[in-house]
């Protein structure tokens, strides 16, 4: 896989088991760019470890006056460079390519394990959390990818060059094979604190990056309340946090690289020494012991593999971890499907629930009274077919919807939450979604009483003289509550699904704009199943049939102005009333009632 290539068609299913299986998981995935960049890794270290012989040869050849040997000398000293730099070129790209395929792999299957969970995902881990494995997480799993096949070409060439050592001259190749090993493991006992002190570090990291997302997410309410000075004083001690962690670290790191610099210096002064004693003795000749010598000077730098790929474990094997635990989240019902009903088509019905018996019928507005606002999110989750909690799967058609492929549920039934996402962009490319073509853009704005929202986009954009053309900020955050909320539902209602499931899609209007907005949807789904949660009266009064689900079972059915007379529970829910106020005042005049919604639809 090249970089141009990405993404890749299928990133595949990842061993989310654990992080050292999921990293190990990875490496088996790429082992065609390992390979490649072995083999360039070892060019490039096998040539520059060669270049001390050269110079022996080349020192003892002066010293002997043969010029013969003096040109093979050179001759072999410019194959060495010249593989040396070819070796590092490619293997710098082929460790680059490693990387980033790596991470783009990772980020893939996050993507489609997002796409795959839907609002279930925050419910089961934290978005900052999920922000910290999508971003920083990523690139130190890409690392460590990357610097194992440095590694490992650092690790044949110390062996090839302590085994020509030994041949060459055995007095100071069985020092020095002695030797290196000791220097790559000696950081080994170290290395447990050390990746303790990181852990550390990321879960403080991790901790303010999900504090600092909050308090972005919250920066405007923060303000109404004077609250914004609190909350940032929290995310500075949480980064001071971060930074002692951070040096702590870094101290332990340090350490480590430290002798990764004294003990070679130690080794060199000992072969040094015993060289000098040997060469006295006439048992070693000068070319010798300067290629010896050398030969230790250049495996300093592949010995620095070695800190560098503890170094890439140690951080990325908590980020793998973080990663698998993502991974291996799984959706209540099979993303596949239990059967292959693929060329079924979408199912069209009514729709139904076992588990509550809450049953929308084909073509109808059913709304749903839910005195827990909790729970009717849940069961919206539900009705669209990605639950957070297994259960008997929901009926469309008498079609299960957990025998669906996850793209066809989610075609045939479409959920908007009670807090939707309007992504930054244009008016236009918000629109810009998979849509029936039945309803047009200027309906579904209409439907949903965006009049004065276009308007106020249209304000707010530079040369935006059309609205579909004038921009939207991050997450709407320009717009009030009640204008996203109207901009979502016209989102929803442009595409138009068969089924078309609102959670409270009018909270924050108010009671004016809410009546038009009932009687627009109910007039552009005509023909079209759609379930509504809510407990405002203006919506309930439109609706063809209304649920009250109490305690998780379907306990009353009718029209809103029946069960407001006959259902205390109902009652209790759409008007407020406290328990208080109905021991005291016993079950309300039935005229009262009516005289009360007469009164709401007059003001509205």
């Amino acid at each position: 896989m090249q970089i141009q290539d990405l993404p890749y068609p299928d990133p595949g299913v990842p061993d989310a088991r654990s992080g050292s299986r999921f990293l190990w998981w990875l490496f088996r995935n790429q082992l065609g760019g390992q390979l490649k960049s072995l083999a360039w890794g070892l060019l490039h270290f096998l040539s520059i470890s060669a270049l001390p012989f050269c110079v022996g040869v080349a020192v003892q050849a002066v010293v002997d006056h043969s010029g013969r040997r003096l040109a093979l000398a050179g001759g072999l000293l410019v194959l060495c460079c010249v593989g040396s730099a070819l070796g590092d070129t490619f293997l710098h790209r082929s460790a680059v390519t490693n990387w980033i395929t790596a991470a783009a792999r990772v980020q893939q299957l996050l993507a489609h394990k997002a796409a795959n969970l839907g609002s279930a995902l925050t419910r089961r881990v934290a978005a900052g959390e999920v922000v910290a494995v999508s971003t920083g997480d990523v690139e130190k799993i890409g690392w460590f990818v990357e610097a194992w096949s440095r590694f490992t070409a650092a690790a044949v060439t110390i062996v090839v060059v302590c085994a020509g050592m030994v041949v060459y001259q055995p007095q100071l190749g069985v020092l020095v094979a002695v030797g290196l090993p000791v220097l790559a493991l000696a950081a080994l006992p170290l290395l447990p604190r050390a990746t303790r002190r990181a852990d550390f570090q990321r879960e403080k990291a991790g901790r303010a990056t999900e504090l600092a997302s909050d308090t972005v997410a919250g920066l405007r309410v923060l303000r109404g309340i004077g609250g914004e000075e609190l909350f940032l004083d929290r995310y500075r001690r949480a980064s001071q946090e971060v930074r002692h962690a951070a040096v702590r670290s870094a101290r332990m790191w340090s350490l480590i690289a430290a002798t990764q610099v004294l003990l070679p210096g130690l080794l060199l002064i000992a072969v040094v020494w015993y060289g000098v004693h040997l060469a006295r003795q006439g048992r070693v000749e000068i070319g010798e012991l300067v290629a010896v010598y050398s030969s230790v000077m250049i495996l300093s730098y592949p010995l620095r593999h070695f800190e560098e790929i503890a170094m890439a474990y140690s951080f990325s094997r908590p980020s793998a971890t973080r990663a698998a635990r993502v991974l291996s989240l799984e959706r209540a019902m099979s993303a596949e499907g239990s059967r292959d009903r693929t060329g079924d088509g979408l199912p069209a019905g009514d729709l139904y629930d076992p588990a509550t018996g809450l049953l929308a019928p084909s073509g109808r507005l059913t709304a749903v009274v839910c005195g827990d606002p909790d729970a009717a999110g849940l069961l919206a989750e539900r009705l669209g077919g990605h639950p957070s909690e297994e259960g008997t799967s929901v009926l469309l058609g008498g079609v299960p919807l957990d025998e669906l492929p996850l793209g066809t549920a989610r075609t045939a039934v479409l959920v908007q939450d009670k807090d939707p996402v309007l992504l930054s962009g244009t008016l236009r490319e918000l629109l810009d979604v998979p849509a029936s073509g039945a309803v047009g853009a200027e309906q579904a704005l209409a439907a949903a009483q965006c009049a004065d929202v276009l308007a106020a986009l249209v304000q707010g954009s530079l040369g935006a003289e059309d609205p579909m053309d004038a921009r939207i900020t991050e997450r709407g955050r320009s717009l009030s509550g009640g204008q996203r909320q109207r901009l979502a539902l016209a989102r929803s209602l442009f595409t138009d699904p068969e089924v078309l499931v609102l959670d409270e899609p009018t909270s924050a209007v108010d009671s004016h704009t809410e009546a038009r907005i009932a009687q627009g949807v109910r007039d552009l789904r005509a023909g079209r199943t759609t379930v509504v949660f809510t407990s405002s009266p203006l919506l309930l009064d439109h609706a063809d049939r209304v649920v009250l689900v109490h305690e998780g079972e379907v306990a009353a059915v009718g029209v809103h102005r029946d069960l407001v007379r006959k259902e205390p529970r109902y009652r209790a829910v759409v008007t407020r009333e406290t328990d208080e106020e109905a021991a005291l005042n016993g079950v309300l005049n039935e005229a009262d009632v009516l005289n009360e919604l007469e009164e709401i639809e007059e003001t509205a």
